[in-house]
């Protein structure tokens, strides 16, 4: 079988634009997120963080000097779109294939090609491979001669971690970008640039806010999903001759349509109350429904691993320390999966931390030392605990009768006190009978009438 021919385009010169220049009917046939694709660095949303007024890749396109890069980020983030905006300016040719659809000798060809116009032309070729995580080591091998000799300047699209997908050699000789999700901000201005738009719908129709905020949730950080959604629902409105779409216009396309609510409104509050509570009262069934409830609808999985993060402390701390680990655990594999994968993790550490023993006393410690330091103040520092860094301060009486506990029975300076004398008596932690805590109140139960009977 010949090999696919690799995709050449005019820099970032849409499908759209190149259409519309042959047939200006066309319009309505391309789709929406196709003809908002944004032509210049200043039209991109969302990805401020590269094109900042001290971002070395800024500089590198607006000096011409760009060099091999991976750009990393989940679906509908702009990586495509960059790259054929980085071509425009820099005046390359612009070669894309598919990786999943392409092999080597598709890279050969663009090896030939991209050389002969260097040779013929002296014009530099911009190889975009979308999804490159999809290359096997030696396809990926078989880019690496072109990348060093500058053949063609490499640009890789992938949603997977660089790290885990790319060879090492390869990413040795590109730099990595990282694109952000894009947050419901971003997606709602999107949107409303797509309702106002010459190239979008040219403001034959309107959209509620509330229905705008839906979309862009419903999309989950993905630009091109968003804007097919609002497309699909314009036509739908359009086709009955209105001009609003409506939060019920867009539950009417919507996959989850009982999963529409807003997630800065009341329902939003509810479902997040409802996990927390089922997590304390140790129901794993109705935490992970309620986890699912708010995944389904679109809510950041950030958000949620961060308010389980809080609940490993404020809720079980000491009674099963493990569940802290638990919960950071499933952040940081969270961070390197992403969705769906991240899921699983998710799924764990909230079943986990339903099912732990649980304890607010770290809680109500905390809470309590800072009541205390409000009423009383900054407490004078025992002279004992003080640390004699000079002579002086040795002489002023600095660490004088402290005694090194390491050096006592059983590590314990017996009838030692700590606090500031004024509340050398207050206790601030009361640890419970549930789970591990059960051991430490047992241990500190003995540690602390030690303490008192050899008290002055």
């Amino acid at each position: 079988m010949p090999p696919r021919k690799a995709r050449e385009e005019p820099g970032d010169k849409t499908l759209f634009e190149a259409a519309e220049r042959r047939d200006p009917s066309i319009k309505g046939t391309i789709p929406l997120a196709e003809r908002m694709r944004p032509r210049a660095l200043t039209d991109l949303v969302g990805q401020e963080h590269l094109f900042g007024p001290s971002s070395p890749l800024a500089h590198a396109v607006a000096t011409d000097r760009v060099r091999s890069m991976i750009l990393w980020g989940p679906p509908g983030s702009g990586k495509t779109t960059l790259a054929r905006i980085v071509a425009e300016i820099t005046k390359a040719r612009f070669v894309a294939m598919n990786a999943v659809l392409s092999g080597v000798a598709d890279v050969r060809e663009a090896t030939a090609t991209a050389r002969e116009s260097r040779r013929m032309q002296g014009r530099r070729t911009i190889l975009f491979i979308d999804e490159i995580h999809r290359f096997n080591k030696s396809q990926q091998d078989a880019l690496l001669p072109q990348v060093e000799d500058g053949t063609f300047t490499l640009i890789g699209a992938t949603t997977e971690n660089p790290s885990f997908s790319v060879n090492a050699p390869l990413l040795s000789r590109c730099k990595v970008y990282r694109l952000r999700t894009l947050n419901e901000g971003d997606l709602v201005r999107l949107l409303e640039r797509a309702l106002a738009s010459e190239d979008g719908l040219e403001g034959h129709v309107r959209a509620e806010p509330e229905a705008l905020s839906a979309i862009a949730r419903l999309a989950q950080g993905d630009a091109r999903r968003a804007l097919t959604s609002l497309e699909l629902a314009a036509d739908e409105v359009q086709s009955r001759g209105e001009d609003l779409v409506t939060v019920a216009d867009v539950a009417s396309h919507a996959e989850h349509k009982t999963l529409l609510y807003d997630k800065a409104g009341e329902e939003h509050y509810n479902v997040i109350s409802a996990f927390i509570k089922s997590m304390r009262g140790s129901d794993p069934d109705a935490a992970i429904y309620y986890l699912m409830r708010m995944v389904e609808a679109g809510d950041d999985p950030l958000f949620l691993l961060r308010r389980m993060m809080i609940f490993a402390s404020e809720d079980i701390g000491n009674a099963d320390p493990r569940a802290l680990e638990v919960a950071v655990a499933a952040d940081a594999a969270f961070r390197r999966m992403g969705m769906p994968e991240g899921m699983y993790p998710m799924a764990q550490a909230a079943i986990y931390l339903a099912s732990a023993p649980k304890s607010n006393a770290c809680n109500v410690a905390w809470h309590a030392a800072q009541a205390a330091v409000r009423e009383h103040g900054a407490l004078e520092v025992p002279m004992k605990l003080r640390n004699a860094v000079t002579k002086l301060m040795k002489d002023e009486g600095y660490g004088k009768g402290y005694r090194y506990a390491h050096n006592e029975e059983e590590g314990f300076a017996e009838g030692e006190t700590y606090l500031p004398d004024s509340i050398a008596s207050t206790r601030f932690y009361e640890p419970t009978d549930r789970g591990f805590e059960r051991t430490i109140k047992e241990r500190l139960a003995v540690l602390r009438a030690r303490t008192e009977k050899e008290r002055p």
